[in-house]
Parts: C-alpha cells; sequence; structure tokens
C-alpha cells in the first residue's frame, strides 16, 4: 500500500481477504483499474465488489489496459476521485497504472512537482509524464 495523498492509497492486485483490513483501516472506496482476466488467477472485480460491500465499502471498476492511459481515463478518475466517500484505494497490477491515472487527474489541481514528488516518495516514477502534466495543467 503506497500514500499519494491524504485522500488516496494505491496498490498492485489485492487479494479478496485483504478487503475486511482496507475496510478496518478506514478507506470508504476501492477502485478498481484492471481490466478483469488480464492476469491468470486474479480476483475478478465481480468477487472484488461482493466482498467490499461485505464491509461497507464502495466499489468502482474502471479498467485500463496496462500502458495505455488516456486523457479521457485521467478525466474520469478526477470526477471519480472527487464524488467518491474518501480515503480511496486503488489497485492494478502493480499500482503504477493508479499512480499514473491520479497523477494525470491531479494535474492543473495540484502542482506538477508536488504530484512527481509524490508518486516518488510512494516508489513510482512519474517523471516520463512531464510533458502530459504541463500540457493538463
Amino acid at each position: 500500500m503506497k500514500r499519494l495523498s491524504d485522500d488516496i492509497t494505491v496498490s498492485p492486485q489485492l487479494p479478496l481477504e485483504a478487503i475486511e483490513e482496507i475496510a478496518n483501516a478506514g478507506y470508504k472506496t476501492i477502485i478498481c483499474n484492471r481490466p478483469d482476466n488480464e492476469d491468470p488467477g486474479q480476483p475478478s472485480f465481480a468477487e472484488v465488489s461482493a466482498k467490499a460491500e461485505e464491509f461497507g465499502l464502495k466499489a468502482i471498476f474502471q479498467p485500463v489496459a496496462s500502458g495505455n492511459v488516456s486523457d479521457a481515463d485521467a478525466d474520469t478518475f478526477a470526477a471519480t476521485l472527487a464524488d467518491a466517500p474518501k480515503p480511496i484505494f486503488a489497485y492494478c497490477r502493480s499500482g503504477t497504472r493508479c499512480t499514473i491515472l491520479w497523477s494525470l487527474a491531479s494535474a492543473g489541481a495540484v502542482p506538477v512537482q508536488d504530484i512527481l514528488k509524490s508518486a516518488s516518495d510512494a516508489g513510482y516514477d512519474m517523471s516520463p509524464l512531464l510533458p502530459r502534466l504541463a500540457a493538463r495543467g
């Protein structure tokens, strides 16, 4: 689990058993940025959503193909961040896709250097996004 801001933490694929811990840690929303069947054996979003509901969490499915995050995806993610109960726990295969989405969604509202630092502090290098972040700012 890597905290990007007070509102969002990202992680690699979570096992279904971790959802209770996420709820107990105070998270209110889970966002899945992985398409179903991206890897063999990963829980489906339907399974994650059902487990999240058991523990009172909102579950949101915004699948994005790895290496293919569009500005439209970032805009959708920004709207989700604005509307979803916080704090938010987002996951994908490694956490990178979620961090890219958050970075692009935050551009314009958060200084680019702060975005890069938050991502770097969490272990994600978003410097290759610098031109896109600047363009969105």
